[in-house]
């Protein structure tokens, strides 16, 4: 199983979408996959992160630090959970 750090700026192999990986899925029969959250904005609205498996990640920068967006307690919104 690869290994990124979370926060880092990634692009999928095959498609080319590039952002921030921000979160980490392991399913029980050992898949691994990664959410890649866009950095861009389209007509005022945020686009959904999209979920690849590990073998399409490229890491391709820094991204930033889980620190510089950590907030005093955790959760939030799942908006960019696995979807069916």
């Amino acid at each position: 199983m690869l290994e990124f750090k979370l926060g880092s700026k990634a692009k999928d192999k095959i498609t080319g979408f590039e952002g921030i990986l921000t979160a980490k899925v392991v399913y029980l029969y050992g898949c691994c996959q990664y959410c890649i959250a866009p950095q861009v904005i389209s007509e005022g609205k945020m686009l959904d992160g999209n979920y690849f498996d590990e073998g399409r990640i490229e890491i391709i920068g820094n991204g930033i630090l889980p620190e510089e967006v950590m907030g005093s307690s955790n959760g939030g919104s799942n908006r960019d959970c696995p979807k069916k």
